[in-house]
């Protein structure tokens, strides 16, 4: 199959349409073509003029590795043209930044979850196109898990740079769909054009949203994999704890847990006598591991191991989101004083818990934390807002199994 930047590059007619135009590229070291050419080069290649870059968090050229870790402004060592950073000094695109292209393209690799900045890098961009008169095409690419919709809707009031607008945790959509979405929801008023994949089904077997002819790159350090792409709706939720999610590990956001002073062993049958159905379309495997930096660096911790692939995964079973709640309800029930929640700035936000800042309000958090609590209470929560995505996206969907 072929992603949005291959299709463009085939297109003579969409190419004439950038000639004599000023172009920016927003991309990531995933952004290449078939062929693993990076798109700036293949664009500049194409005899696209290609005036600036800009890189989103993690960097143009991915190479920070943690969360609030920014990139610095340069020159293109190359090209000589300037990469800004969109998570530097600035988040949304500055006036200097928009007027040294006319048309720009948005060429990230997501990982289909609200939490995964690119979404919200893309509503900024879209934003800052519409003040300043600009052009924004998004060149499509697989949304890896899939058409699955999860998670409680993020509370009007919770918008964050990990919270974009009211969505789910897990959309189900591609960036070139959100686009216009956001267009339409937050009545967004710029040129905008999709340059839409060709061959991609969604939910087809066996990639399931990642189609298998086509080769994985990291679009950020630790999404290493297709089971941290699947997983990464859940897996993220441990970034608000004092729990690991597995930095300084080679399986980092693949684990539900890892700690020096909670068995993982003891979790796992807590989870099968809680909501065992919550525990299908994956395999949880009970291991070890020592990080060598960030949350307990240095220390033997127990944890549980996520396999959404192979013969363990059932695409239309897995729910991420309602597994990595489960298991923190279950280290609660447990473990009653453990201090799970970790009080910090979370992607710079002060005065809200981090885990409030993820999920986008306190709902998922004062379930875990409520003894009289049920599975059932946070399941109903949950479907009526998935439910209501569902319908408000449907007539947005660009590509069909």
């Amino acid at each position: 199959m072929k992603f949005g930047i291959d299709c463009l590059l085939a297109d003579r007619a969409a190419l004439a349409q950038l000639a004599g135009r000023r172009v920016a590229l927003v991309a990531h070291p995933a952004s290449v073509t078939e062929e693993l050419v990076h798109s700036l080069d293949a664009l500049i290649a194409a005899g696209v003029r290609v005036t600036s870059a800009f890189g989103p968090q993690h960097g143009l050229k991915g190479d920070k590795q943690d969360n609030m870790v920014e990139t610095a402004d340069e020159v293109d060592p190359r090209y000589g043209i300037p990469i800004f950073s969109l998570y530097g000094e600035v988040r949304r695109p500055s006036a200097a930044m928009m007027a040294t292209a006319d048309v720009f393209l948005f060429d990230l690799q997501d990982l289909g979850c609200r939490i995964y900045t690119f979404v919200t890098t893309l509503r900024y961009l879209l934003e800052a196109a519409a003040a300043h008169g600009k052009e924004v095409w998004v060149l499509d690419r697989p949304n890896p898990a899939g058409r699955p919709v999860e998670g409680l809707t993020l509370v009007p009031g919770h918008d964050s740079f990990v919270g974009a607008a009211p969505m789910p945790m897990r959309h189900g959509l591609t960036l070139g769909e959100m686009g216009h979405w956001f267009k339409r929801e937050l009545g967004i008023d710029v040129a905008y054009r999709v340059v839409t994949m060709q061959g991609w089904q969604p939910d087809a077997a066996p990639g399931h949203g990642w189609p298998d002819d086509r080769i994985w790159i990291n679009p950020s350090p630790n999404a290493a994999n297709l089971n941290m792409a699947r997983a990464y709706a859940g897996t993220v939720m441990l970034e608000s704890t004092t729990l690991s999610e597995g930095r300084g590990t080679t399986r980092p956001l693949e684990v539900l847990f890892g700690a020096p002073d909670v068995d993982a062993a003891r979790v796992l049958q807590e989870m099968q006598r809680l909501a065992p159905d919550w525990m299908r379309g994956c395999a949880l495997r009970p291991c070890w591991f020592e990080p060598t930096f960030h949350k307990h660096a240095n220390s033997l911790c127990s944890a549980l191991m996520v396999h959404a692939e192979g013969r363990f995964y059932d695409h239309l079973a897995f729910r991420p989101w309602r597994l990595q709640a489960l298991a923190l309800r279950s280290i609660r029930r447990l473990y009653p004083g453990y201090a799970i929640w970790r009080d910090f700035a979370y992607e710079y936000e002060r005065g809200r818990l981090a885990i409030d800042v993820i999920n986008g309000g306190p709902a998922l958090r004062e379930w875990v934390d409520d003894a009289a609590a049920t599975p059932g209470d946070l399941d109903a929560l949950a479907a009526r807002d998935e439910a209501a995505w569902r319908e408000a996206t449907a007539p947005l969907l660009l590509y069909r199994s």
